[in-house]
This record gives structure tokens, C-alpha cells and sequence, in this order.
């Protein structure tokens, strides 16, 4: 009777043992969150105070959208280019899951296909190389909504700082993870975007050759930087792209086209340009549906915040149709 009850009380903390992590790992999201900080918007983002750990709630899988990093406070060199407001690398990724972990994946845009063919468009995906940017663990979920843990992925060198900084000759830089942290105060969340910042310390290692570098910090040992994640909703199929001319004297983007008609060019170009429509289709010159607005840092001084309202407001006469002498309309060639 005794050894029945010793195998019986085996077996039950047996079970416990087995079973026990499985359950806590199936914990849903408001179990795992509860007390933290929660910001709602494209993709909700949670904090957790006591840990330092900012969670990324995810419920679409396999949907594009643009994720785009900065930097909100640069190095202070333009030689090292890697100035205060500087754009990095737009890249269009979608979320994949797999059992307990999802990935982060950039789709490659380089090579396409424009036939309206789903098959011929797989061939051409399937021919080239995509890139996963990340992987995350599933800390929580409620059906097809998962909770991860975000945290490395927002203390990352996404702009390439430590690169950019050997390329200049500056010696060898690495990311300290114990001098690096979440900016909550910087993250904001929106219906179509979700912002976070993180404060990245990058930490020289051996030689230091750093003379730029020496110039604009005050520890060439230590450099400290804010850098920014973004990611948006992209806009809907009503864009149409138009080709680049190089007389236009402007940037372009160009993709290889596995489906263009023999005889055609493969590589495409076309130019980078605001997306804008008019409000009269007809008209050979319209106002647009939506401007473009542009603003002018708060942080600059008079006289130099006018001077810059005014410079741009050249712009605006050269391209917003006026009233000429005669009552018509006349405009300088700007096209919408």
C-alpha cells in the first residue's frame, strides 16, 4: 500500500514537472501583460517597467507593410554621414509563424514578375533570395493573436551605425547591450503606424583611430545615438508609378521585370515622386486631392525659420497654378 502511494505521488509530480511549463506557456495575452503599459495602434506594443522587456502584439501574418528605421539624434560629423534625422532603408516585410516562433522577412523587390499570373509570379519568387531580419518567441496568444518579446529587436543596429563608422576608419565599434535601452517616453502608436525609439551605445574596440568621432563626442570610447523604428501601413493599389527619364535630374527605382514581352528592356526605372491626384482628372493643370506639406523644424531661429518658409514658398508659386494679368490660369510646368 505504501509503495502505491509513493508511485502515485510520483507520477502526480511527474505531471507537474511535464506539463506545468507547457501550461505557462499557453498563458493568453492579458494573463502575461497584466500591470504593464500598453500603447494600442497598428501593432500594440506593451511595456513592462520592472524587466525593461516591450512586447509587440501581432495579429496579421503574411500582410506587406513598411518598416523603416532613423535616427533621431545622430553622431554630429557630416563626414561619417549619419546625421540627426537621417532615413535608413525602407524595407517592405510582412510577419510569418511557425508553431512557437515568427519571423520577420523582407520581401526581395529587385526581381518581379508583371504577369498577372500567380504562377509566374511564384516562379520569379521562389528564383531569389529573401531575407529574414528577425525571429521572435510566442510569449502569449488568444486564438490567431500572439504577444512576443520585442525587446532585442528594437536595441538592434538597424541603420548600420557600427559599419558605418569602420567604413569611415574610425576603428572598430561594437553595440553595448548593458548601455543601450528603450525610449518609452519616443514610442507613440497609431491607427496606420507604430513608432518606438531606443537610446543604442556603440563601445570602441581595440585601436582607437577616431579623430572624426573625437571631434563631436565626448567619450570617442563610448558614442550614444537614438534610433528610430517605424512601422506603416502601406498606402492602397490606387498608385500609378511612372517611368524615369534621366533628363529629369532626379532619383529612381529600379527592379528586373522576369516577365517583360521579348524584345523590352527587362530592367525598369521608374522615378521617385510624391503621390499625388488631381481634383479635376480633366484639367491639364489641377489642385491636388491631398498636398504635400512639408515642415519646418521648431528648433530653428528666427531669421532662419522664415528664410526657409520663404525659400519654399518659391516652390509652391513655381508649381500651384495662379491668376494671370488677364484673368486666366497660368502655371510653370509642375505636373501632378
Amino acid at each position: 500500500m505504501l509503495l502505491v502511494r509513493r508511485l502515485s505521488a510520483f507520477l502526480v509530480l511527474l505531471f507537474f514537472t511535464m506539463y506545468l511549463p507547457c501550461l505557462a506557456e499557453t498563458q493568453s495575452i492579458a494573463q502575461k501583460t497584466a500591470g504593464m503599459q500598453r500603447l494600442d495602434g497598428f501593432f500594440p506594443i506593451v511595456w513592462d517597467t520592472k524587466t525593461g522587456k516591450l512586447y509587440l502584439e501581432i495579429d496579421t501574418f503574411g500582410k506587406d507593410f513598411l518598416f523603416l528605421d532613423s535616427l533621431s539624434y545622430g553622431v554630429g560629423s557630416n563626414d561619417l554621414a549619419l546625421d540627426r534625422g537621417q532615413l535608413g532603408k525602407g524595407r517592405v516585410v510582412r510577419f510569418y509563424r511557425s508553431g512557437p516562433k515568427v519571423l520577420l522577412i523582407e520581401r526581395n523587390l529587385d526581381y518581379r514578375s508583371s504577369s498577372p499570373h500567380p504562377e509566374e509570379q511564384l516562379d520569379v519568387a521562389q528564383s531569389f533570395a529573401e531575407s529574414v531580419l528577425w525571429g521572435f518567441k510566442v510569449e502569449a496568444e488568444d486564438g490567431n493573436k500572439v504577444l512576443v518579446d520585442a525587446t532585442d529587436f528594437f536595441l538592434q543596429d538597424a541603420h548600420g551605425i557600427a559599419e558605418r563608422l569602420q567604413e569611415a576608419k574610425q576603428g572598430s565599434y561594437r553595440l553595448d547591450a548593458s548601455r543601450s535601452a528603450i525610449s518609452m517616453e519616443n514610442a507613440k502608436n497609431f491607427p496606420l503606424n507604430t513608432e518606438v525609439e531606443s537610446v543604442l551605445t556603440f563601445t570602441a574596440e581595440g585601436p582607437l583611430h577616431a579623430a572624426l568621432v573625437a571631434s563631436v563626442t565626448p567619450d570617442p570610447h563610448a558614442v550614444t545615438v537614438h534610433q528610430h523604428y517605424s512601422f506603416i501601413q502601406l498606402p492602397d493599389e490606387g498608385y500609378r508609378p511612372r517611368a524615369f527619364d534621366p533628363r529629369a535630374g532626379y532619383f529612381d527605382v529600379s527592379y528586373r521585370d522576369y516577365s517583360a514581352p521579348l524584345g523590352q528592356p527587362m530592367d525598369i526605372h521608374l522615378i521617385s515622386r510624391h503621390r499625388l491626384q488631381k481634383k479635376d482628372p480633366g484639367a491639364a493643370i489641377s489642385e491636388p486631392v491631398k498636398p504635400i506639406v512639408y515642415y519646418v523644424d521648431r528648433g530653428a531661429p528666427e531669421p532662419i525659420r522664415s528664410a526657409l518658409v520663404e525659400g519654399a514658398s518659391w516652390w509652391i508659386q513655381k508649381c500651384v497654378p495662379s491668376q494671370s494679368p488677364a484673368g486666366g490660369r497660368r502655371s510653370h510646368g509642375c505636373a501632378l
